[in-house]
């Protein structure tokens, strides 16, 4: 019996129950020495722990908020992540050269969706099986339907004083495409967009660089490999030789109260059937007031030659979303969110997403027995509240100062395109009322 999946999934459980002691041990002396070993090399250690509750009173059949990801579980509890990372930040300016990177280390219900994916279980125009690859697929917890771990980041990132400064990235990181992003920390809802979870990258394996032109002016560029869905979420063994492109260009007003920045990535679909895959996003933020924050994005993708319905055709999915918060305390700011998302040719959106993503090359699931998908239109409109009560609580730990306690209300409703389709456990709308909680170490 093959033992890979398993020890590697020990002797990751050992190490971050290691980094644990350590935080919970800050106190010792050992703990203290390592500290000020970590504090004089610019080495850090961090994380958060984020988990929450989403009520759907529909109370789904199959247990799943049917097209929604993430915060994908009704009228149950989930850690969603628990992430630890081991980071040396690097300097971004100046005339010195300067290394570092960054290691993350995830378990909880998010895990699976920032897992290496890339290589899907079955070759998206052929429908011939694909060899996954073993960066962090099934390290552990196969006795459960949601959890898992993930390493979604480990890059080594260099800054090199040329001209005004290039910072480079080698490795596996984070898509700098779109507005949202996994961390839980830098999102303001619990449940995300269409846009981010269906229509864009998670991770990429590759190399990134980022230019300043000037003080208003910055250029991305980059290659992905490891791919066989267009250069997103790449492993490191399988489908190295499928390079793509990583670009974008922002720019930010003189006061900072605007900008713009447009991304995109571009590749094929996989060695053996060399077909186009790429997309771009474009994000416009502008603050009205010191107090009001608005934010438009925009996300447009393809794929060609794909599998559906025993037919080959050309796959394109679009969406638009818009978000809005004011800041009505110092402690407490209200947003609002709406989208619409096409999924022209039923190839993005999948009901449940997480059976789906689970599935291997023999065609099972360990997350559930079926999924769903069709030609689609996806409307959501999110309201939520973001509180941080430790200042008016008067909660004096420091941990628990960095507390984000975020309630959503969320309705979603799909138009099937020329057909009917009911993703919602056989409803076409549903409504999901959301807590979760945010704490940063």
């Amino acid at each position: 019996m093959n033992c890979l999946p398993k020890c590697k999934g020990r002797f990751l459980l050992g190490i971050i129950g290691g980094l644990l002691s350590l935080v919970i041990n800050s106190g010792s002396v050992h703990a203290g020495n390592l500290g000020n070993l970590f504090q004089d090399t610019g080495i850090k250690i961090g994380g958060w722990v984020n988990g929450g509750a989403t009520y759907n009173p529909n109370y789904p059949e199959n247990g799943y908020n049917g097209s929604v990801t993430f915060a994908d579980r009704a009228n149950r509890f989930q850690l969603n992540q628990f992430n630890v990372f081991l980071q040396r930040t690097v300097v971004t300016e100046g005339n010195a050269f300067d290394i570092g990177g960054r290691v993350d280390f995830m378990f909880g219900t998010d895990a699976i969706y920032t897992q290496a994916f890339g290589v899907p279980p079955f070759d998206v125009n052929s429908g011939q099986p694909l060899d996954r690859g073993n960066w962090d697929l099934n390290l552990c917890c196969s006795s459960t339907r949601t959890y898992g771990i993930a390493l979604p980041q480990a890059y080594v990132e260099a800054y090199l004083p040329v001209g005004n400064g290039l910072n480079i990235k080698v490795g596996r990181f984070y898509s700098p495409t779109g507005y949202e992003t996994v961390p839980a920390p830098d999102n303001f809802f619990y449940t995300h967009a269409y846009t981010f979870t269906n229509g864009e990258p998670f991770t990429h394996t590759g190399l990134v660089g980022n230019y300043s032109l000037n003080s208003n002016w910055s250029v991305m560029g980059g290659a992905t490999t490891g791919s066989a869905t267009g250069g997103w979420d790449g492993t490191i063994d399988k489908q190295v030789g499928n390079w793509g492109g990583l670009s974008g260009l922002t720019w930010t007003s003189d006061d900072m109260r605007t900008s713009a920045n447009i991304t995109g990535t571009y590749s094929e679909t996989s060695t053996r059937s060399n077909k186009p895959w790429g997309m771009y996003s474009i994000v416009l933020q502008h603050r009205i007031t010191p107090k009001t924050h608005m934010v438009l994005h925009h996300a447009h993708g393809y794929a060609g030659g794909v599998l559906l319905n025993g037919e080959s055709k050309n796959a394109e999915w679009y969406g638009i979303n818009t978000h809005l918060y004011y800041d009505l305390l110092n402690d407490l700011t209200i947003g609002i969110r709406g989208e619409w998302f096409r999924d022209r040719d039923g190839f993005r959106v999948f009901s449940p997403f997480r059976v789906m993503a689970a599935t291997d090359n023999t065609g099972f699931s360990f997350a559930g027995s079926s999924f769903t998908s069709a030609p689609a239109d996806y409307y959501a409109v999110t309201l939520g509240v973001n509180w941080k009560p430790a200042k008016r609580l008067r909660m004096e730990s420091k941990l628990v100062q960095k507390l984000n306690i975020r309630p959503n209300i969320r309705y979603d409703r799909a138009d099937g395109i020329d057909q009917a389709y009911r993703p919602f456990d056989n409803r076409k709308d549903q409504f999901l009322f959301s807590l979760d909680a945010t704490i940063p170490f």
